[in-house]
């Protein structure tokens, strides 16, 4: 193999040059007195394994300790790990001359032995031997043969013991050397950095229930936790769900005399996180920088607070991001919450990206949330130059969803004037919501709302299609607009649209309404002409047309054509036809049609017997009216008032003898649903 090159570092320590595998390490020598840490190696490389190579120097560190730190990118149990180890050195480091000092890579994952056993130990092959040990007896017969090994040994194990999701080898090691040190009175024995390995890798293994029962280890062998074990019993807690527990953590940390660094300040503003709690965790990171910025905190050398701040400002908003979004995907209605925690933002001066805002709106599905989208919208219209268009598409359904279809026609028409230019779907989704809403005018016959949506898709350049011209057509048929309903139809034809069945059919029962029976003759005869074949409603019209003129013989010839082409007169064909009648007064005529309708097995509804019970009552027929009015009793038909009246009044008017009981009483007002 290649020799290896040294050089020599401000400690006088020395590490071999960058190999294929590099740990992130940070060396340092806590003192005793001043428990300052004194930093000497930044980075360390070593082979292509997870060893760690302690090199000797010539310098002596009294009372001093001595901690390696280091971070693999491979365990020595065949998994990414990272290794966390410290030696705890006596009152003296004995050390060699850094000139004999030399690195043997044949074996790169060996561990130098202790003082008086300079044999080498494989740490990898070490840990798989362990892999298996439940106990410490199970560890005593592994290593009873290995004489004095390293603390750092062990953390390492310990640590790769726990990546691996090997939580019994780690425990059986602490364990053998509690038991080691007490029956040998050796000194090497479970240390502070032991037991921080050991709670480290029940973090990595879930194991939170031991937690506890270290700490009483601890506690029983004098050791003190310091910053590192109080963080990881913040994790500890946060993942058992014990969230004011791991929050509790802050105060016993500045009860012991420490300072929290900034993985306790993160660590606490995850535990917020977890608790779905953006108000608490906004409200503990305004205190947090007002007592930064009084230097309260943030006086530890070892820390650059400034960029740790300026990460921690990133964290929490990308707290008060996910909790927002949280409390969106909730079947609950959270909206209110989501906009209180928005103003807070604003009020502590955190301002999420443009793209975290369109994510929140991505996460806007339901009806109560268009708020939400809208809000979210008018703060990037204000806040930055652009826009996604998919965004803006999913507002326009979002808004139509929640049927604020003028909201979504303004994203529209920002779209028009300020861009993004809108595409295929964003005309497809306005169109959507402009067919709603003429659909809607045309099941209450609001001709005139319909005709003002008409010219206000083409003020945006949205071409009406056929289905929009015709709901304003049966706008009109139904409030019986005839002269709108013709205008209409020229400016559908105009604009190009060529006319449907429903549209010549909702013309043809707005002339029908209009008594304007030639015309409605003409607009057949040209319906006919371009070959469009007639439905059951443009017969059914034509059937009342017909009637209307008291032209009976077309209009048996018309039921005769419609038999010829398959199409059955229906209840409302011949309640159109009764209806003409009654109007005429014919209401001898409108009888036979009621006849004729029972021959041909139609069954007469409600509005067949009430329309002809009414026209019997007026034309002097009032025992005829009374008798169809037992009938429809009879077949179990709930009437109105009205002929109930008209039979009443019909009876008294020409002295007809009626049986009011048999009659019942009289129904009330309500309108029949």
């Amino acid at each position: 193999m290649q020799a290896l090159s040294f050089w020599p570092l401000k400690s006088g320590l020395l590490v071999g040059s960058r190999l294929e595998f590099e740990l992130d390490c940070s060396c340092f020598v806590v003192s005793s007195k001043t428990r300052k840490r004194h930093s000497f190696v930044e980075q360390a490389c070593f082979g292509s394994i997870s060893s760690l190579v302690l090199v000797s120097s010539n310098r002596k560190f009294e009372g001093s300790k001595f901690l390696f730190l280091c971070e693999p990118k491979r365990s020595f149990l065949g998994s990414s790990v990272g290794v966390r180890w410290a030696t705890e050195l006596g009152e003296e480091v004995s050390t060699e001359d850094s000139s004999s000092s030399s690195v043997d890579h044949s074996e790169p994952q060996a561990v130098n032995g202790g003082e008086k056993n300079n044999s080498r130990v494989n740490v990898r092959e070490l840990a798989f031997s362990l892999r298996a040990a439940k106990t410490a007896d199970d560890v005593d017969a592994v290593l009873k043969e290995k004489g004095e090994l390293p603390l750092q040994v062990f953390c390492a194990m310990i640590s790769g013991f726990g990546k691996d999701k090997r939580l019994e080898p780690a425990v059986a090691v602490v364990d053998w050397l509690k038991r080691k040190k007490s029956e040998s009175g050796s000194v090497i024995g479970p240390n502070l950095f032991i037991y921080n390995s050991l709670l480290g890798a029940m973090k990595q293994l879930s194991a939170f229930g031991e937690a506890e029962k270290v700490l009483s280890d601890m506690e029983e062998e004098g050791i003190v936790p310091n910053i590192v074990t109080y963080n990881t019993l913040m994790v500890i807690y946060m993942e058992e769900g014990e969230f004011l527990k791991a929050l509790g953590i802050l105060d016993l940390v500045k009860e012991k005399g420490f300072e929290p660094n900034p993985i306790t300040y993160s660590t606490a503003l995850l535990v917020y996180r977890r608790m779905e709690d953006g108000m608490g965790a906004l409200e503990f990171f305004v205190e947090l920088r007002e007592k930064y910025s009084k230097r309260e905190i943030g006086n530890d050398p070892d820390y650059d607070w400034k960029f740790e701040f300026f990460k921690l400002e990133n964290f929490i908003g990308r707290i008060c991001y996910q909790v927002m979004r949280r409390w969106l995907v909730k079947n609950e209605n959270w909206t209110t919450r989501v906009l209180k925690l928005l103003n807070a933002m604003d009020s502590a001066g955190l301002k999420p990206s443009r793209e975290e805002h369109e994510r929140l709106i991505w996460a806007c599905t339901r009806e109560e949330h268009y708020i939400v989208g809208k809000e979210l919208y008018k703060r990037i219209r204000e806040r930055f130059p652009e826009i996604s268009l998919s965004v803006c598409n999913h507002l326009i359904w979002l808004m139509g969803k929640a049927k604020k279809w003028w909201a979504a026609l303004e994203i529209y028409e920002d779209l028009l004037d300020e861009g993004p230019e809108p595409n295929n779907l964003s005309y497809e989704l306005v169109v959507s919501h402009f067919s709603i809403l003429l659909s809607a005018a045309s099941r209450r016959g609001i001709w005139r709302w319909g005709v003002r949506l008409l010219n206000k898709m083409e003020d945006k350049n949205l071409k009406p299609q056929s289905r929009h011209w015709n709901a304003v057509l049966v706008a009109c048929s139904k409030a019986s607009e005839t002269t709108a309903a013709i205008q209409i139809f020229k400016a559908m034809v105009d604009n190009g649209e060529k006319p449907t069945v429903i549209s010549y059919g909702a013309l043809l029962s707005a002339l029908e309404k209009g008594k304007l029976y030639d015309e409605a003759f003409r607009v057949w005869n040209h319906m006919v002409k371009v070959g469009i074949e007639p439905n059951l409603y443009a017969y059914t019209t034509m059937a009342s047309v017909l009637t209307g003129q008291q032209k009976f013989n077309l209009l048996d010839t018309l039921l005769k054509e419609m038999a010829s082409k398959g199409i059955e007169p229906s209840v409302v064909t011949y309640n159109a036809v009764i209806s003409g009648c009654a109007k005429n007064g014919l209401s001898g005529v409108a009888y036979e049609w009621f006849h004729r309708m029972k021959s041909e097995n139609v069954e007469p509804n409600e509005i067949t017997y009430e329309m002809l019970i009414e026209a019997l009552a007026n034309d002097a027929k009032p025992r005829l009216a009374y008798e169809l009015h037992l009938k429809a009793q009879n077949e179990g038909l709930k009437l109105s008032s009205k002929p109930y009246d008209a039979v009443v009044k019909s009876a008294e008017t020409y002295g007809a003898t009626i049986d009011l009981n048999l009659l019942g009483p009289r129904p009330d007002t309500k309108k029949r649903a």
